[in-house]
């Protein structure tokens, strides 16, 4: 097993002269950028930093996000990627719990590093690119990868947060190496001619695919985010395109009107997971893009790697099942991947019965970093439970309902409510639906809808109601419905139920 960064140095080696990153002004050649990650590399050792150390990347979208992650590999440390739009405390917890020892950051969070850092017990160093202090990096004379463990720690992923503090998923280099090697097989293939935009945060999806290009020589194009404007001017100066988007940005490239301008000619995939896709909002996308879009279902603990549904897929007709049924699933299990649905007892269930997704592979996690307990309820028997409920149908796709904490049950009745909010979001006047369980004294829970409208149009509560009743069990539609003018979100955009719940057990007080 190698060093992750190895494989980079090897296309660096074999195609010098291609472009490997462009960001603005700034433009890396492979042969320029290896000689940038060595030598930051080598200054990170002769500065003290040792095998395993941690440093946490609290960076804006920027080239020297992906050469910091590959020095830090290529000196034998350990990466801790964050969001840039992380709170303060968020950030202070994550270097706290990870022990780092430095802070790489950006200009625009700067101040706010250096405050987080003095707030600590035992301050973390902090080195912000594009200064004098990051350049003296580059002056020391470049090293090769250190040799590595497969299973040494190369990238702590901290968990959204949605309920509680966030846990730092440890991701090992075989992780990394396993992820892109699966990526390979069931995406994409990947050349010199490849480009992948980054326009969504580099500390989660966007950047975790950044590691397949860089091992086949693609080219890396880094934006400050995600903005139409901008990602028609890349449409037009680069081709075979690939970028990650959330499912909030895909709903919105669906809906914008400014999407029918871009030259759509010159994308070539659009890869998409994080949160639920509902069909109607897919529908859509697929009229605009057409086959080029690629839906992921993984977990931080199981980096965007447990199921798949292939380009061809969203659109081809067949009998294996429906279109429509297929575009409600997340796919069939990744090349490599085992993926079962299990029962309370751990036992696993035939299809159509609903429980809890279980994955195994070498993607897995190695479990929770300094938190035993949560890695032993995690890693049962040797899978990964991932907490999310779901059912397998006979084809062997998987389709999820929701996370076991999201489930209502009524009456002893379990309601899931995607199902629920898939049928709202058939109306087309609707972009946002939200369904979450509100306590009741008799039913246990009621189910309540959270709904955003497109600007300036008015939806009735009885064609709400209707949609639901033709699509539904009665049981199943909402008993209330809350129209707001925007869902409450955490940084990756997964819309926070939790504050929802919070919100209806206020009224309840009140």
């Amino acid at each position: 097993m190698v060093n992750f960064a190895a494989l980079f140095f090897e296309v660096a080696r074999r195609q010098p002269g291609y472009p490997a990153v462009t960001d603005g002004e700034i433009v890396w050649t492979y042969d320029g950028m290896a000689k940038r990650v060595g030598r930051i590399a080598s200054s990170l050792r002769e500065s003290g930093f040792n095998h395993g150390d941690r440093v946490v990347l609290w960076m804006e979208n920027c080239a020297e996000m992906l050469e910091t992650m590959l020095a830090c590999w290529t000196a034998g440390l350990c990466i801790v990627p964050v969001n840039n739009r992380l709170h303060p405390r968020e950030i202070a917890h994550i270097i706290g719990n990870s022990g780092a020892r430095l802070v790489m950051t950006t200009p625009g969070l700067f101040s706010e590093a250096g405050a987080v850092s003095t707030a600590q017990q035992d301050p973390a160093e902090i080195i912000c690119v594009r200064t004098e202090r990051y350049e003296r990096l580059i002056g020391a004379r470049a090293i090769e990868p250190v040799a590595v463990e497969p299973n040494d720690l190369a990238w702590i992923f901290y968990t959204s947060g949605t309920t509680g503090q966030p846990k730092g998923a440890m991701l090992s280099h075989r992780a990394l190496v396993f992820m892109s090697m699966c990526y390979l097989a069931d995406v994409e293939h990947i050349g010199p001619q490849d480009t992948k935009l980054h326009m969504a945060p580099m500390s989660h999806g966007s950047g975790l695919y950044a590691l397949p290009f860089f091992i086949r020589g693609g080219h890396q194009v880094v934006l400050a985010g995600f903005d139409i404007e901008h990602l028609g001017e890349a449409l037009e100066r680069y081709s075979n395109v690939t970028l990650f988007a959330a499912p909030t940005m895909l709903t919105r490239l669906a809906n914008s009107p400014r999407t029918a301008d871009l030259n759509i000619q010159n994308l070539r995939t659009i890869y998409y997971g994080g949160g639920p896709m509902y069909v109607a909002d897919l529908e859509r996308a697929l009229g605009i893009f057409g086959p080029c879009l690629y839906q992921l279902y993984g977990q931080g603990e199981s980096p965007m790697t447990i199921t798949g549904l292939s380009h061809a897929l969203h659109v081809s007709p067949g009998n294996a099942p429906s279109i429509a049924d297929r575009l409600a699933s997340c796919g069939t299990a990744r090349s490599g991947v085992t993926v079962k649905v299990f029962d309370d007892d751990d036992r696993e269930l035939p299809a159509g019965e609903i429980g809890e997704v279980v994955t195994r592979s070498d993607c897995m996690m190695l479990g929770y970093w300094n938190n035993p307990a949560a890695s032993a309820a995690a890693l049962r028997s040797g899978w990964l439970h991932t907490g999310d409920v779901g059912s397998f149908d006979e084809y062997g796709y998987l389709t999820l309902r929701d996370r076991s904490k999201d489930m209502i049950i009524s009456g002893g009745i379990n309601i899931y409510p995607r199902e629920v909010e898939e049928v709202l979001l058939r109306h087309p006047k609707l972009i946002e639906a939200s369904v979450v369980g509100k306590p009741h004294p008799d039913w246990g829970e009621e189910v309540i809808a959270f709904v955003v409208s497109k600007p300036g149009m008015e939806v009735k509560v009885a064609e709400l109601d209707a949609l639901c009743l033709d699509h539904i069990a009665r049981f199943k539609r909402p008993k209330a419905y809350r129209f707001v003018d925007t869902l409450p979100k955490n940084n990756y955009g997964k819309v926070l139920k939790t504050e929802l719940r919070n919100r209806l057990k206020s009224e309840t007080k009140s």
